[in-house]
């Protein structure tokens, strides 16, 4: 099967894993569950809390009689790139930074499957928190210091099966899904591929300048839990080889004064922790552009599943296709190549 940034074209799904298959799971680690059971807000993959049948200790913690069980989409990631994932969160909890690393299942592993349904499965502790909808100064440079000692770890070692951001992985092999699979309308198709062709000649340069190591890469506001004693860092799934500069967009993603002051305050932190390349910053439109392509491909691959109808109502209309054309060609406006 060809590996690409979000696994073969042909869509999998999930209907193997019934509820039986999701209890036995979790009992992989040696203790029955109540039965309870609640599905967690997740496209890509399917993640479920489940309450653990134990004693609760005097003292413990609200959450320790739970924990998180989270289904891999079959045919997305391999083996090796999900264990990757789960040694850089090894390292960082190790670290003592805040993130969610999975637990290990009696045999030693993290990762184990579920017999006859071809889907990888790990389970990690609960961890209670609320995702904010802006961040405070204060927050935004705290965040700034996580993602600082993030990247210093993510930067002892490297990725040997994860993907690695670039304009193939993201960009071409996205754009020539999309045109293989007829999916443009016939008047947008070619200012599409004409605008995306010239991002891509312009970023390739400067992704070759610029280094590249183990980030989360999909570090946005989404992502960080904030609870009593601060924020923790979560869904590393699309953890990869990339510039530093990709987790820190994406947490300041406008174009406006605040969004800049923003960005500002959290490279204020971040320089507390390592320092940063700030001609790097040119790379903003650019992977915001190689993130838009990316995104539509992924909707795309896995549009025949039930929940991404449900959820993506317009996709493939005329009017989506136009939108997006018109968010690609601001890109090309702010690079002055539109």
């Amino acid at each position: 099967m060809s590996m690409d940034n979000h696994g073969s074209a042909a869509t999998k799904f999930f209907f193997e894993l019934t509820p039986e298959k999701i209890l036995e799971a979790v009992e992989r680690l040696g203790t029955r569950s109540t039965g309870r059971v609640l599905a967690l807000n997740s496209m890509e993959n399917r993640v479920y809390e489940v309450e653990l049948d134990v004693d609760r200790a005097p003292g413990a913690g609200r959450w320790d009689s739970f924990v998180v069980v989270k289904f891999y989409r079959p045919g997305r990631w391999s083996k090796d790139q999900i264990l990757e994932e789960h040694q850089f969160l090894a390292e960082c909890a190790a670290a003592e930074l805040p993130v969610v690393a999975p637990k290990a299942l009696p045999d030693g592993s993290t990762l184990a499957e579920v017999p006859g349904a071809g889907i990888f499965f790990a389970v990690f502790p609960k961890v209670g928190g609320r995702i904010l909808d802006e961040m405070s100064p204060d927050e935004l440079r705290r965040v700034g210091r996580l993602i600082g000692r993030l990247h210093g770890i993510g930067a002892a070692a490297r990725f040997k099966h994860r993907i690695k951001l670039s304009v193939e992985s993201y960009g071409r092999q996205n754009l020539q899904f999309l045109l293989d699979e007829k999916l443009l309308p016939a008047p947008i198709e070619p200012h599409y591929v004409a605008l995306a062709e010239r991002i891509f000649g312009l970023i390739g340069p400067w992704l070759a300048e610029t280094p590249t190591q183990r980030i989360h890469g999909d570090c946005h506001i989404g992502n960080i839990l904030w609870g009593a004693s601060g924020c923790t860092m979560v869904d590393f799934d699309d953890c990869l080889e990339g510039p530093c500069v990709q987790d820190l967009w994406l947490l300041t993603p406008g174009r406006d004064e605040a969004a800049y002051r923003n960005r500002e305050l959290l490279l204020e932190g971040y320089e507390m922790m390592r320092d940063f390349d700030r001609s790097s910053l040119r790379l903003v439109e650019p992977l915001r552009a190689l993130r838009m392509i990316n995104f539509t491909s992924w909707i795309a691959k896995r549009y025949a599943d039930p929940a991404f109808k449900r959820v993506f109502v317009e996709f493939g209309t005329e009017r989506y296709w136009r939108e997006e054309l018109v968010a690609l060609q601001e890109v090309g406006e702010s690079l002055g190549i539109a």
